[in-house]
């Protein structure tokens, strides 16, 4: 037997010294692995000088393996600190740690100093060893359970080689300490095996040190509801621990000849139960259904349930997302197996949208794609229907013909409906449960507000779409709009020349003033044209060096309004950068706008262009109908807001305030009801643009 010992725990310690070796030698260290490493190597190294030195006895031993288990205890902890509060040093301030930390101290304190150890036998005539190991294999396990639960499921494949070794090692310490305790005697033909059995683990942790950087998001704290499911693991080795005392109590007392066979079959079969439940989904639904029905006098906690969704929502980022989010979310509710999400398009019809392990009949698809009277009876009733109360209670349904669900072996269990403002936005098909259940008038209640929520999402999703469409369709409005103005502004230049052509039709200058404005209005044209081909209506040409003397010259040579246009100007020259055709339109449209301000016959219109230090100064004047201040400060500068009525498109003052500011110019409005009104504009004189900008200038 020592022999096998020392060769058992040898390969564990060859494995171990190659792991550690592996693990120091890496460019990214991480300490907790390495001391747990360090920890279990010490231990297999006490028991192979245990077996070769006769002053050494096995039970020395323990303490080594007390601390291997604190430090993979340090590991799992760490590990999961990070992924419920993102820090790894978090593990240090939790009270579950102290009590962790003291227990170890005193059960090594026990294990070192025999004196204790005897104190202890003689008043309680037990070996306390055997229990501790049985507590720490059993605390082991917990912590592997929480960390694997607690990882995103993303990021289980980080772990889940870790989750498998550390398991598969303390679940076997259980066993065996289990049995010691039992028999209050060391089993050495199991405790033999463990350097084995630590030798192949070994792999397995080193393919899982390439994988321990973890990005935890998850900030979700348990709940009393949760530690019932999530505590298994306890629940599962007190079963353990019980079945394995009564069948050791009559083991014991058996027939020696059959006692070690029916040993090795009880501990096959209790694997077995330890096992089975923790793999098979049917079961741990079929636990969660009873834990709920007799353990709590609420099935769910809403607010938990209701924070859970919305978090989620919040990073759906498409409506694909969604859809799968929305049957993923109805399934989880209530232990389904699959389900199919059918969506109402703009005619108000219904169709399969999404679907999730959906296993229906042809003939049940199809009566869903001509589905009749479904929708208008899910909006009259506003309930779940369920196939499981139809068969009990058919006359619940009498409003509507379910036969085409109704045989043995279809897989339809719920029909959840959404709604929006008590609109049908949406109804899920739910298949069968892993556990069949009737449900009750808290699940109803659930499924119909997550329902609710859910068809918020959809409308929100859908009102997001349509708000999208119609930026796109404001984009064409405004195009609209601002090209309509400016042919408005070229088609009363032309007015005006037809108006005027019968008293004026035999001047000669007359003709050369129409040429130039018929010019002017080409230009303008092919300007439009331009805009139109590129959708836009900020579409402006390169700033150029401009002449504002001769430009307002020409604007008051081509405006032939009512009453005429006053030119006044002691200037030769004034140099300003800007967009000539822009800048031509802007004065032109506040002309006319003055123009048709004047309601009297002696109403006059003037132009002036002054200059100071740095900016070139327009004002256009008239003692017109005027404006309130109020008036000019709500509405004079609002695009699409006129006083004109159909006559006018509200964006004249809008689109010269706009330019004249991206000039790093100044516009002011000086009015008074029945006084007039005067339109101040300031333009940086060219050689203060040149000043502050340089080579960037396009003159």
């Amino acid at each position: 037997m020592q022999s096998y010992i020392y060769y058992s725990y040898l390969s564990a310690a060859i494995a171990y010294g190659f792991l550690l070796l592996y693990a120091c030698f890496r460019k990214n260290w991480h300490l907790p692995f390495i001391i747990a490493v360090l920890c279990s190597l010490a231990w297999c190294t006490s028991v192979i000088i245990a077996t070769k030195n006769s002053h050494f006895f096995f039970a020395d031993t323990l303490p080594y393996e007390t601390l291997r288990n604190a430090s993979w205890f340090l590991q799992l902890g760490a590990l999961l600190s990070k992924q419920i509060y993102n820090d790894h040093k978090q593990i240090f301030k939790s009270n579950v740690s102290v009590v962790a930390t003291l227990t170890i101290v005193l059960v090594l304190g026990i294990e070192i100093f025999p004196g204790y150890l005897t104190l202890i036998r003689e008043h309680l005539n037990v070996d306390p060893r055997f229990a501790s190991h049985v507590v720490s294999a059993v605390f082991g396990l917990i912590l592997v359970e929480q960390l694997y639960r607690s990882t995103p499921l993303k990021q289980r494949w980080n772990l889940k080689f870790l989750c498998i070794s550390l398991g598969s090692l303390f679940a076997f310490d259980l066993l065996v300490y289990s049995k010691s305790l039992l028999f209050s005697s060391l089993d050495f033909e199991l405790w033999q095996s463990r350097g084995v059995i630590n030798a192949l683990m070994t792999p397995l942790l080193a393919v899982t040190l390439t994988r321990l950087k973890l990005n935890s998001q998850s900030t979700e704290l348990t709940t009393p509801r949760k530690t019932i499911f999530y505590s298994t693991i306890l629940l599962g080795c007190g079963i353990y621990l019980i079945l394995m005392s009564f069948a050791g109590f009559y083991i014991k007392r058996a027939n020696t000849e059959w006692g070690e066979a029916a040993q090795t079959l009880f501990i096959f079969l209790a694997i077995l139960l330890l096992i089975i439940p923790f793999t098979s989904g049917k079961i741990r639904a079929i636990s969660k259904v009873y834990f709920s029905k007799h353990f709590f006098h609420y099935s769910y906690d809403y607010r938990e349930e209701w924070l859970k969704i919305s978090k989620s929502l919040a990073k759906l980022e498409s409506l694909e997302e969604l859809k799968g989010f929305i049957i993923t979310t109805l399934t989880d509710l209530v232990e389904s197996a699959g389900g199919g999400l059918w969506l109402k398009n703009d005619q108000g019809h219904f169709f399969l949208a999404a679907e999730q392990n959906l296993k229906l009949t042809p003939q049940e698809i199809e009566y869903l794609h001509n589905i009749g009277d479904l929708p208008q009876y899910l909006a009259n009733k506003q309930w779940v229907i369920d196939f499981f109360e139809l068969a009990h209670a058919p006359e619940v349904y009498d409003d509507i013909d379910l036969s085409p669900w109704c045989y043995e072996d279809s897989q339809v269990w719920l029909i959840v409906p959404l709604f929006h403002l008590n609109k049908l936005e949406a109804f899920v098909v739910l298949t069968q449960a892993r556990a069949p259940r009737k449900l009750d008038w808290e699940d109803h209640d659930l499924l119909k507000t997550v329902g609710m929520q859910l068809a918020n999402a959809l409308a929100l999703n859908r009102t997001s779409e349509e708000l999208a469409n119609n930026r796109q369709f404001e984009t064409y409005h405004r195009l609209s709009a601002y090209l309509v103005h400016d042919l408005k502004n070229l088609v009363a230049q032309i007015s005006l020349i037809v108006k005027n052509a019968e008293k004026h039709k035999h001047n000669p200058d007359f003709f050369d003033d129409t040429i130039d404005t018929l010019n002017n209005v080409v230009k303008k044209m092919h300007h439009i044209v331009e805009q139109l081909k590129q959708g836009e209506t900020n579409t402006t040409t390169a700033n150029t060096f401009i002449n504002l003397v001769e430009l307002v010259k020409n604007i008051a040579q081509q405006h032939l309004g009512t009453p005429p246009l006053q030119m006044e100007t002691t200037l030769s020259e004034c140099f300003v950068t800007a967009d000539k055709i822009k800048l031509t339109n802007i004065l032109t449209n506040l002309v006319q706008n003055a123009q048709d301000a004047i309601a009297t016959s002696d109403g006059w219109v003037k132009l002036e262009l002054t200059k100071n230090q740095d900016y070139a100064v327009i004002k256009i004047i008239d003692n017109g109908i005027g404006m309130d201040q109020q008036f000019i400060a709500e509405r004079l500068f609002k695009p699409f807001d006129t006083t004109k009525g159909n006559a006018g498109m509200g964006i004249g003052a809008y689109e010269a305030r706009d330019y004249i500011l991206k000039q790093s110019g100044n516009i002011r409005v000086d009015s008074n009801p029945g006084q007039g009104t005067a339109f101040t504009i300031q333009l940086p004189l060219a050689q203060r643009v040149s000043a502050n900008q340089g080579n960037n200038d396009h003159f």
